[in-house]
């Protein structure tokens, strides 16, 4: 006589495999996110768990950083590379062509669907502000990082770590340009700044404001950057393999051109001058920026102080001294933009365009 289920029995099967189902369903509307690693104190350790300082930074792999946060399978499909292992004060232009490359490269997929870069906060904004010229799409990429080693009792990389793979995994941060997550707030890349040494709630956006929270795995957004960014640029990397030399010259009271002739006999293309104020040039320097610019190199007039829009034609008279205005970027931002608007132009009218436009 041969066995005939129970209707109990088969519904519980039913039951069963249309559980599954659903399971798999879930786990194929998880965003794809590649996290890319290129080292700094997220990937430091100390010699005890009461070390935030005289750590060693970039010890720590992709797939450990991940393996610390299992908590990242439930927001995202997570894979990881691992690009480089510095301490961020080492990035140089190459490593963020090659970096950009690999972004650019990765978001042409259709299987992945946004980027985490973790990333030492001496240098994040910069980078940050690199990739938002030249990454070409409108996925999410987020840079994230650490202000302690994940060694430390009050480590906060894990929970950045979470913060930022969520962010790239949500449809909210599509087409917002490049992001920074730190201390559960959303930043944008071209205004973020690193505004103290230790303390991890360094990174802000002093004046013009954090974009959003990330709050309950969740982000919110209140405001964007009005700026273009990513796929909206006119700068393409994709066939360059270095950049031009833009260096900064820094203003102080009793300042001497010995830096700026030193740079400019050294073949830089730009200088950013960082001056005091809005901007001001001192005379012991302003006749070397004149012969430099004469030399063709290019001169941006940025501001030491951080915060504020320098003034075109406010304490210099840019327009006959054929000098560009650095608009709100601080030295370190205005120089990455006037490295890339060099492989563009050398026409400085074209270039304050850029600074006013990104």
């Amino acid at each position: 006589m041969s066995y005939q289920p129970s209707a109990r029995w088969l519904n519980a099967v039913l039951a069963c495999a249309m559980l599954l189902t659903s399971y798999a369903e879930a786990a194929e509307k998880l965003a794809h996110v590649t996290i890319l690693a290129t080292g700094g104190t997220i990937a430091g350790s100390g010699a005890s768990s009461t070390t935030t300082v005289g750590y060693t930074a970039a010890t720590v792999g992709v797939n450990s950083l991940i393996a610390a946060v299992p908590e990242l399978a439930k927001v995202a499909e997570v894979k990881g590379e691992q690009v480089f292992q510095i301490a961020s004060e080492n990035m140089s232009n190459e490593h963020w062509l090659k970096l950009a490359k690999r972004v650019n490269t990765l978001l042409a997929q259709p299987d992945v669907d946004g980027i985490v870069i973790t990333h030492g906060t001496d240098t994040l904004e910069e980078t940050a502000y690199f990739l938002d010229l030249t990454v070409k799409s409108k996925k999410p990429v987020v840079l994230v990082g650490a202000m302690r080693p994940g060694t430390a009792l009050s480590a906060d990389g894990p929970i950045n770590l979470y913060n930022a793979v969520l962010l790239a995994a949500s449809q909210e941060a599509v087409g917002k340009g490049v992001l920074v997550a730190m201390n559960d707030q959303i930043h944008a890349a071209r205004d973020v700044t690193k505004t103290n040494t230790s303390t991890p709630d360094s990174f802000k956006t002093p004046e013009l404001g954090m974009l959003g929270y990330i709050q309950g795995n969740k982000p919110y957004f209140y405001h964007v950057s009005s700026r273009k960014n990513t796929a909206d640029t006119e700068f393409d990397i994709s066939q360059l393999d270095t950049l031009p030399q833009v260096d900064i010259v820094y203003g102080y009271a009793n300042v001497n051109p010995v830096a700026l002739n030193a740079l400019v006999a050294a073949g830089a293309k730009g200088i950013i001058h960082a001056g005091v104020g809005d901007g001001s040039l001192a005379a012991s320097v302003k006749t070397g920026l004149v012969a430099a610019r004469k030399q063709g190199v290019l001169i941006v007039r940025s501001s030491r102080v951080g915060q504020g829009i320098v003034a075109r034609n406010g304490e210099a008279n840019d327009d006959e001294l054929d000098f560009v205005a650095s608009d709100t970027l601080n030295p370190q931002k205005a120089r990455i933009l006037l490295m890339l608007a060099l492989t563009r132009t050398s026409d400085s009218k074209q270039i304050q365009r850029m600074f006013y436009t990104y």
